[in-house]
């Protein structure tokens, strides 16, 4: 069967000889094919900075279909055309998934190394939709677009693309990248270029749910850690708090005035003096960093502060990097490709912040923003040498190796889950707990607009946590009455993103800056989001445990629904909740799409329940943002908190909502470390029957020191004008649960 001179078997794949170059097909799972087509095998084989598996032990079968060599497992066959070596995916019913076209190849030199600049085209169908391919506002739906991955401050590359067609291509290079989507004489074309590659290096991965597709990428690439109960309460930011006196005391105006807060960050410039990021403070204005760190914990508030990858070379960071040889030639950034300029980095972290209790770390400017003249904010990082070789080369990856940094510093020397905002990001980097914020917006109506498919995109792209700062960071002022209306829509919508964040720079953005009648509502949403924690931090389980994504463009759950294709403002935050946020100046309602689901959907505001298939215009005053809850949810809220640990979350209000069959699992550990890596965890499985009208609250699984053994659900049978809205309802059925299953019955 096999004929050596033609083709080779392999362990995991196939090898087919094409001198002097060669083609390799890798089965890493049954869903995971990896193709790689090398034109010159004498080339180094470097390893991957993106994929972090080995193929995993797979069944699969080769054999000749009409002279083409085809392989086959579980999920999909992969067909080898004999003449051109093209390759064509199908599913494992044989419907054609992907197709390849012409591969391309020209032989460049860049900093004195051979090299490629490569192309692979691929032949797609009419009716899909193209996303992911990391942040790039206002775009949803790539089809018949040109994006070029680069990092800049607004954009993010990553090189990971879905389509509702139920498959992804994660495109392992780092260099300078074009994807391009058009149609000419022969079909539609996708077609993916990059300046600098020794081949054409791909996996193709099957679903065909989108989730199965984004798990696969989490399974190559790094599961996404569980970040600390507290990153997903409010943060508080501003450019910039300027002392230790006023920063502590911000936080405890938030105390008097009875507003939840979890999370505080300093800005740059606090080193002052001492030069740019010269890992002190500057000691005029901060007296003792130590006495203002123990302030802020005693007031149950988490302290980020910024970091920057560049130093002014009078520092004396910069003078120890520069000796050892990490700094970028022609640049002020350190040398991430370079392990021990990671581990020094980390070092120099550590004594200054982290053996003082800071909290996390914003990393700023990961593109990175290279510092070769400080009049310049976008500086070339493409013509400078790294450890690992020419910038050109490893130009996208900057933000994942100096989130590696970080992450792999802090866990080697503590068990504290790490945190890191990053404003870049790139394939891979959400196994080192980064959280990415879309960059230095502007603040108008326009930009909020841009900023939803932008966060989609980022989601799609495998990458699970995003955030922005709410309001633009180049912010009104916030007497300003028009300004007040954008801020409080922006508000409204940021408070269900994955991380809840306020920052911008010129005027200061608390509540209460915004005068009574805004504070009111900015608190109300504040609450909002402290009353889901119970939901939200078991979706964040799910990211972590099940490669889930929180923040889900409508094709994740609907794609049976043709109508979602290129909806890219609206999203399911979670497996249940509708956010379809309002973009509109003077906005009294807004017209929201109810995808086709079994039981209908309900306002989450009124309990009115409407068919799904269906355009609505749905009421939008502006104190309300429009949330619809899909039919079979089961939505646990938790009490009012000043913070994420102040007390239990106990008493529970389960919100059930009736029409369909549903269940959901409440996740709860301590919080603060790794300890559920080793098991350390509680989830309590519950269930709607829809048929038998029937909630079962299962058995727990699992424990935790210091978890609540008992504790009571308020059962609430949502209906119109009953268990709506952010306040408490009533109860239809309390149940004080030990831990062994409860059995409720809906009353007919």
């Amino acid at each position: 069967m096999t004929d050596e001179r033609l083709h080779k078997v392999l362990t995991n794949g196939l090898l087919i000889p094409i001198p002097p170059g060669e083609l390799r097909l890798e089965i890493y799972r049954a869903n995971i094919i990896h193709i790689k087509y090398t034109p010159d095998i004498s080339l180094p084989q470097r390893k991957s900075l993106i994929v972090i598996r080995e193929p995993s032990p797979t069944r699969w079968g080769l054999k000749r279909v009409d002279s083409r060599l085809v392989i086959r497992t579980d999920k999909v066959e992969v067909h080898v055309d004999p003449d051109t070596k093209a390759i064509s995916f199908y599913s494992s019913s044989g419907e054609l998934v992907l197709k390849e076209g012409r591969r391309k190849v020209r032989a460049i030199e860049v900093a004195g190394e051979r090299a490629f600049q490569v192309e692979q085209e691929l032949i797609i169908s009419s009716d899909e939709g193209l996303y992911g391919l990391g942040q790039h506002p206002g775009i949803f739906n790539y089809k018949g677009h040109t994006i070029t991955l680069i990092q800049r401050n607004w954009d993010v590359a990553v090189p990971f693309l879905v389509s509702s067609k139920g498959y992804g291509i994660l495109w392992d290079n780092y260099s300078m990248t074009r994807v391009s989507s058009f149609r000419d004489d022969e079909g539609e074309k996708l077609t993916w270029w990059s300046e600098v590659a020794d081949a054409i290096d791909y996996y193709f991965i099957y679903g065909p749910r989108l989730d199965d597709v984004i798990a696969s990428y989490r399974w190559l690439t790094g599961e996404a850690p569980l970040l600390p109960k507290w990153a997903y309460g409010y943060w508080q930011s501003k450019e910039r708090y300027a002392s230790q006196d006023e920063i502590v005391e911000v936080v405890k105006r938030f105390r008097e005035r009875r507003i939840p807060i979890d999370v505080i960050v300093q800005d740059w410039k606090y080193w002052g003096r001492h030069g740019w990021n010269a890992f002190k403070f500057d000691e005029r204005h901060y007296p003792d960093p130590a006495k203002m760190l123990a302030d802020l914990h005693s007031l149950n508030v988490h302290l980020l502060v910024s970091i920057w990858p560049i130093f002014d070379p009078q520092t004396d960071v910069f003078k120890e990097m520069s000796k050892r040889g990490y700094i970028c030639p022609g640049t002020l950034c350190y040398d991430p490709f370079n392990e021990g300029a990671r581990a020094l980095y980390w070092e120099y972290i550590k004594k200054a912040f982290f053996s003082i209790g800071v909290d996390g770390w914003w990393l700023d400017a990961t593109e990175p923003e290279t510092g070769a003249g400080w009049s310049s904010f976008y500086t070339p990082f493409h013509d400078t040498k790294t450890a690992m070789g020419p910038g050109a080369r490893y130009l996208n990856a900057y933000s994942l190796m100096t989130t590696r940094a970080v992450y792999e510093g802090q866990r080697k020397d503590s068990n504290k889950r790490v945190v890191i905002l990053t404003r870049s990001a790139f394939a891979g980097q959400q196994r080192y707990a980064a959280i990415t914020w879309s960059g230095d917006i502007c603040h108008d109506w326009g930009v909020l607009r841009e900023q939803i498919p932008a966060g989609l995109n980022f989601c799609l792209s495998g990458l699970p946590y995003w955030t922005m700062d709410i309001g633009g960071f180049f912010s009104g002022n916030p007497e300003s009455e028009s300004y007040k209306e954008i801020f409080i829509r922006w508000f409204q919508w940021g408070a269900l993103c994955p991380i809840f964040r306020v920052h911008g720079t010129t005027y200061a953005k608390e509540p209460w800056r915004f005068g009574k009648e805004v504070e009111e509502v900015l608190v109300r949403y504040i609450h909002l989001r402290y009353r889901l924690l119970p939901y939200i931090y078991s979706v964040a389980w799910k990211v972590t445990s099940e490669g889930y994504t929180m923040m889900r463009a409508l094709i994740m759950d609907f794609n049976y629904d043709p109508k979602v294709i290129n909806i890219d403002d609206q999203y399911m935050f979670g497996p249940f909740i509708m956010v379809s946020p309002v973009t509109l100046p003077k906005a009294t309602h807004r017209r929201v799409y109810l995808p086709k689901t079994f039981g209908g959907w309900y306002d989450f505001w009124t309990g009115e329940k409407f068919e799904g298939g269906q355009d609505i215009e749905a009421p939008a005053p502006l104190d309300r943002i429009p949330l619809h809850v899909k039919a079979g949810a089961i939505i646990p809220m938790g009490p009012y908190l000043q913070y994420v640990d102040e007390k239990p979350a106990d008493p529970i209000e389960l919100r059930i909502y009736r029409g369909a069959d549903g269940c959901f699992e409440i996740y709860e550990d301590n919080g603060e470390d790794y300890s559920y890596e080793k098991g350390s965890y509680a989830i309590i499985p519950i269930k709607w029957n829809e048929k038998e009208q029937k909630l079962v609250i299962g058995k727990r699984q699992g424990g935790f020191k210091g978890m609540l053994e008992e504790r009571t659900f308020f059962i609430v049978w949502v209906r119109e004008g009953h268990g709506v809205g952010i306040e408490p309802a009533k109860p239809d059925v309390v149940v004080h649960y030990n831990g062994r299953p409860v059995v409720v019955k809906y009353p007919r």
